[in-house]
C-alpha cells in the first residue's frame, strides 16, 4: 500500500537542511522524486541521439539550426531561414527525459507528464510548441501544445500536462520543444530551464502559459455570442502593386456581377474589422473566421502542405486603408511585407472545393484579444503553394466574411 504524505514543519521548530533532506527520503516515496531537469547553467550536454543530451533538427524546408549554451545561464536555439522558400519548415530540440522516472505511474489515471520551460524569443508575436513522446508514436500532434509568445522583451514561463498519455515502464520518454514556420529570416528562442515531472493531476493546478491546441476541432458556431460582419475587405497584388482591386468579380450564369475575394500566387486577401465597444474587452476562448467559397483551382498531385491557404495578421502598414482606395503600395506605407505581416501564420487550412461551401478557420485568443485591443490590425489570407481560390466578399451580404467569437461579461 503506497501512502503519500505531507510535511508541515510547525513555525516554532527549525531543523537544518540536511536532517529535513533525510527525513523527507525516508517518509516520501522515490516516485515523488520523478523529475528531469536542465537548467543550462553550466553546460549544455549533446547527444545525436538524444539519449544522454540534447539533439536537434530541421525539417520540411531549407531551414538550418544550431543550438548553443550562451554562458550567460541559458541556452539559446538560432534558426536561419532565409534560404527556405516555402515556409512550412520545423525546427526542434528533443532529449530523452525518462531515465531516473518511475514510468509504470503513468499507467494510473490520476498521474501525467508535466513539461515547462522559461523562454525568451527574438521575433514576435510568435509561437513555439511543447511536445512529449516515446519511441513508440506515430501521431506528434497528439499531447503537443502551442504557446503564443507576445514580446521579445521578457522571459515566459510556459507549461503542458499530457492528457491519457499511455507509456509502458520499459517506455523510452522524449521532450522536446519546436518552432515551425516563423518565415524567412534569422531567429532565435532563448531557453533557461526545461524540466519534466510526472504529477497527480488532480492538485498540480493549471498549466502556465496558455496553452493553445494544434488545429483545434472547428466547434458549431451556435456556440459563439458575437457574429461580427467585416468592416472593409479588398486584395493587394504583389505585382500590381499601384492598382486597387477592390472591383475584382466574375459574372453568374444570368448576368449578375458576383463580387469576389481571390487568393493566388500574387494576390492576397485583406480584411479588417470595426469592434466598436467591444475593443479591450476580454475575449473568451478562440474565435472562427467565416468565409464562403465561390470556386477552387488547384491539383490533387500536390504534396504535403501546399494548394492551401495561409492565414496571418496584419502587424503594421496603414491602418487607416479602405476598401475602395487600397493598393500594396499604399496598405504596406513604405514597409517590408514581413514587417507588415506576421511571417508566422495564424493557421494553414485547406479550402472548401463546394461552391458556397463554408470555410470556418479557427483563430486563436491571444489573436482575437490583439485584434480587439488594436494591436492586430486584421487578417491577411496568402496563397500556400499554387492555389487559386475564390471566396465571396462583403458586397454579398449573405456571404460576407465574418469573425465569430465569444466575451467575458
Amino acid at each position: 500500500m503506497e501512502v503519500f504524505f505531507h510535511l508541515k514543519l510547525t513555525t516554532n521548530i527549525t531543523f537544518p537542511k540536511i536532517l529535513i533532506a533525510i527525513i523527507l527520503s525516508i517518509i516520501l516515496p522515490l516516485e515523488t522524486f520523478s523529475q528531469f531537469m536542465d537548467d543550462f547553467d553550466k553546460e549544455l550536454k549533446l547527444d545525436p541521439k538524444g539519449l544522454t543530451g540534447w539533439t536537434f533538427r530541421t525539417g520540411d524546408g531549407n531551414a538550418t539550426m544550431n543550438f548553443v549554451h550562451s554562458n550567460k545561464g541559458y541556452s539559446s536555439i538560432y534558426v536561419d531561414a532565409s534560404k527556405d522558400k516555402r515556409g512550412i519548415w520545423w525546427a526542434l530540440i528533443r532529449r530523452r527525459i525518462s531515465e531516473n522516472m518511475n514510468i509504470s505511474l503513468i499507467q494510473r489515471p490520476e498521474f501525467e507528464f508535466r513539461i515547462e520551460a522559461k523562454v525568451k524569443v527574438s521575433h514576435a508575436p510568435k509561437r513555439i510548441n511543447l511536445h512529449i513522446n516515446t519511441q513508440r508514436t506515430t501521431d506528434f500532434h497528439t499531447h503537443l501544445m502551442e504557446y503564443d509568445i507576445p514580446d521579445t522583451t521578457n522571459w515566459y514561463v510556459i507549461s503542458m500536462t499530457t492528457r491519457n498519455f499511455y507509456a509502458e515502464p520499459e517506455d523510452t520518454i522524449y521532450a522536446q520543444l519546436a518552432l515551425m514556420d516563423w518565415g524567412f529570416d534569422k531567429y532565435r528562442v532563448d531557453i533557461d530551464y526545461y524540466k519534466v515531472d510526472i504529477v497527480n493531476i488532480d492538485s498540480i493546478g493549471p498549466d502556465l502559459g496558455e496553452p493553445i491546441p494544434y488545429h483545434p476541432p472547428v466547434p458549431d458556431i451556435l456556440i459563439y455570442d458575437y457574429h461580427l460582419e467585416v468592416n472593409e475587405d479588398s486584395m493587394i497584388d504583389l505585382i500590381y502593386t499601384d492598382m486597387n482591386f477592390n472591383n475584382w468579380s466574375t459574372v453568374d450564369d444570368d448576368g449578375n456581377k458576383i463580387s469576389l475575394l481571390t487568393v493566388s500566387g500574387n494576390q492576397y486577401i485583406i480584411l479588417k474589422w470595426n469592434f466598436g465597444q467591444l475593443k479591450n474587452k476580454k475575449v473568451k476562448g478562440s474565435g472562427l473566421l467565416e468565409l464562403t467559397t465561390y470556386s477552387l483551382q488547384n491539383s490533387p498531385d500536390y504534396k504535403k502542405d501546399f494548394g492551401m491557404i495561409r492565414v496571418t495578421e496584419i502587424l503594421g502598414g496603414n491602418k487607416n486603408w479602405n476598401q475602395n482606395e487600397v493598393t500594396f503600395d499604399n496598405f504596406s506605407n513604405g514597409k517590408p511585407l514581413n514587417e507588415v505581416l506576421n511571417s508566422q501564420m495564424i493557421i494553414d487550412v485547406e479550402v472548401n472545393n463546394k461552391k458556397n461551401g463554408k470555410n470556418y478557420i479557427t483563430i486563436s485568443r491571444p489573436v482575437m484579444q490583439r485584434l480587439l485591443d488594436g494591436r492586430t490590425l486584421g487578417i491577411a489570407i496568402k496563397p500556400l503553394g499554387a492555389i487559386v481560390a475564390s471566396f465571396y466578399s462583403s458586397e454579398n451580404k449573405l456571404f460576407a466574411p465574418k469573425l465569430h467569437f465569444n466575451l467575458f461579461d
